[in-house]
């Protein structure tokens, strides 16, 4: 039944995605980031429904109004990571097993590309976000209730055959999300939808502890520290943190507490010290092909036995975004990578600065906020987790170009009717650059 009705919906959107293709992106997203056709058992599990959706939309996006391409710091620098790894995969130590790689992360690149082409308003942005919040929120919200309901027994996983399979990207996802979350809630006048949000918060918060994953650990204490600081509630937020997290530990089983503790006692750690190993086999790639690095596939048996520190290790991916990119792409890609990191959280700083005291201007001000805390999150539990092509970090540079463009807009339209008044019209706003 799940497999019948997963592909009525997709099949029957097809007419509306040739009319209106932000809707196939939208639908897109949601395959790819929930991967509901995980959750089917029989021919839907293994069925491409995202490629159909993917020439569908860009059928229709070539009769559709579009815009350009915003060109700034934040979309030269996610141009040039995306021609840098393929330039990587074209020298990659073995071309055949990276290419099945760079293809699946193309894919994802044309998508995000066509973000900011298709989408034009901000109600458009609110259902991109709903749509990212809902598929990861899912599983974060399940998670929670078996995790309250089994005591913290046993680990939360996501889907089979996806990105965020594993506990511990799970949780990374997450964490990415419930900043999101936020970013609904305070935008959203409807009171049941707020209170829906606050309780898809507090079981995703709950099934982040049931991931058992220390490096989603380390990230909430960051993303915490950010907004503590970030805040203008300081002693009120401080004291919220006092009562709920001993609140929330409280309930974790005793394993678990072993489990977190072996962050201090990581030399003793099988899984420790193998990240360790994958992080100094990725440097070695780096220092012998700087340039181009071993490409897109690097958990092979020759590379491990050609460049680890202890060939005695399985062959196992590089367990740190910062450490995959480093292997994979050279330092070149490596730089590009990190400064891809950083353009975007200084592109949703710039949306906060530009907002800040605006009351009209209110959503866009706490859209970039949670985008940083975002980030936050992400750069740190990604620290020890490959996911360098995980595709939510690139849906959402897709969303801030947008929500940039939208802002840009606002204060242009208000500097020309200032002008337009003449000079001793009221001014309204100062020249703000979103293009640096």
């Amino acid at each position: 039944m799940r497999d019948v009705l997963l592909t009525l919906v997709v099949f029957g959107a097809i007419p509306f995605i040739l009319r209106r293709p932000h809707l196939g992106i939208l639908m897109y997203v949601w395959l790819s980031v929930m991967n509901p056709h995980r959750l089917t058992w029989s021919f839907a599990h293994d069925f491409n429904f995202a490629a159909i959706v993917a020439v569908t939309t860009l059928v229709g996006a070539v009769f559709a109004r579009k815009r350009p391409l915003p060109i700034n710091s934040l979309s030269l620098v996610l141009l040039a990571f995306v021609g840098w790894t393929s330039v990587t995969t074209v020298f990659a130590l073995y071309p055949s097993d990276s290419f099945e790689l760079w293809v699946t992360m193309m894919k994802t690149q044309l998508m995000v590309l066509l973000i900011p082409l298709l989408f034009q308003t901000r109600e458009q942005v609110r259902q991109l976000i709903w749509v990212i919040v809902l598929s990861i929120g899912y599983y974060g919200t399940k998670g929670g209730v078996f995790t309250l309901l089994t005591g913290g027994q046993y680990k939360v996983y996501g889907p089979e055959a996806s990105y965020i399979e594993d506990n511990n990207a799970l949780a990374v996802a997450i964490i990415m999300v419930i900043p999101l979350m936020r970013y609904l809630f305070m935008t959203n006048p409807n009171k049941y939808l707020r209170w829906a949000l606050f309780g898809m918060m507090t079981s995703c918060g709950l099934a982040v502890l049931g991931s058992y994953s220390r490096g989603a650990l380390l990230a909430v204490g960051a993303m915490v520290t950010f907004l503590w600081l970030k805040g203008r509630h300081k002693v009120l937020f401080l004291m919220f943190a006092v009562v709920a997290f001993p609140v929330a530990l409280f309930y974790m089983p005793e394993q678990w507490y072993q489990r977190m503790d072996t962050i201090a006692e990581y030399q003793q750690d099988t899984s420790a010290n193998m990240r360790l190993n994958a992080w100094g086999t990725m440097f070695n790639i780096a220092k012998d092909r700087p340039l181009f690095g071993a490409g897109y596939e690097v958990a092979l048996k020759p590379i491990f036995d050609r460049y680890s520190p202890d060939p005695s290790f399985p062959p196992q991916v590089a367990h740190s975004i910062y450490f995959e990119a480093l292997g994979s792409h050279g330092f070149v890609g490596f730089a590009i990578y990190v400064l891809l990191l950083i353009t975007h959280w200084k592109h949703a700083g710039r949306l906060v600065r530009g907002a800040k005291g605006r009351a009209d201007l209110a959503w866009l001000y706490h859209y970039g906020l949670m985008m940083q805390v975002s980030i936050v999150g992400f750069a740190v539990g990604g620290a020890f987790l490959s996911l360098v092509n995980f595709d939510v970090p690139y849906y959402l540079i897709g969303t801030t170009l947008v929500v940039g463009r939208l802002l840009e807009q606002q204060l242009r339209a208000e500097r020309e009717g200032a002008a337009a008044r003449g000079p001793n019209g009221r001014r309204l706003v100062s020249t703000l650059r979103l293009n640096g």
